[in-house]
């Protein structure tokens, strides 16, 4: 691996090579985001989500923009019937799972959420989207120490996560756990 303080983290990105896909190029972009300076961070976790939303088949990325834009303009049906085709016809993306179980969130649908997070996360165990999703939900249960394990997770992935460091500060502050 080049070093990132010596050539800055774009000279790595670009070095890593645009077309190059895979686990081997997102094992690269987790070790930089671990690495990177904090104000480097932010380029590193746009390109991880950008991986996670590509597909091989051009019309799954047509669906996950369309799906996506849906959601964007608040119209939850189409959303939803996009994203249960994303599922159906691309049971493997683990974007897709995430993406649906980030519109059940919205929706108040926890339950389904939930079953969508597992299934992102067993295709994508370091998807700290879907671990902060979790830890939401357990907060909203009022299961505090299993939100904090999910904020504190995410945050071991993606220390750039500001709004998970601070309600993992907030549930250490407010109510304090003692995690075995």
């Amino acid at each position: 691996m080049l070093d990132t303080v010596q050539f800055g983290i774009e000279r790595v990105l670009r070095v890593m090579g645009e077309g190059r896909t895979g686990p081997s190029r997102l094992d690269e972009l987790f070790l930089l985001l671990r690495t990177a300076e904090p104000k480097q961070r932010e380029s590193v976790e746009d390109r991880i989500w950008t991986e996670w939303c590509a597909h091989g088949e051009e019309e799954a990325v047509r669906v996950m923009q369309a799906a996506t834009a849906a959601l964007e303009e608040q119209k939850g049906s189409d959303a939803s019937r996009l994203m249960n085709e994303m599922v159906d016809r691309w049971p493997d993306w683990s974007e897709a799972w995430n993406k649906r179980a980030t519109l059940r969130f919205a929706a108040d649908q926890h339950a389904g959420s939930l079953a969508d997070i597992a299934r992102t996360l067993a295709l994508e165990p370091r998807h700290f989207g879907a671990l902060g999703g979790f830890g939401q939900i357990c907060l909203h249960a009022g299961d505090y120490e299993s939100a904090l394990v999910a904020f504190e997770a995410a945050l071991r992935i993606n220390p750039n996560l500001g709004s998970l460091r601070q309600a993992a500060e907030a549930i250490r502050d407010t109510a304090p756990i003692t995690l075995q």
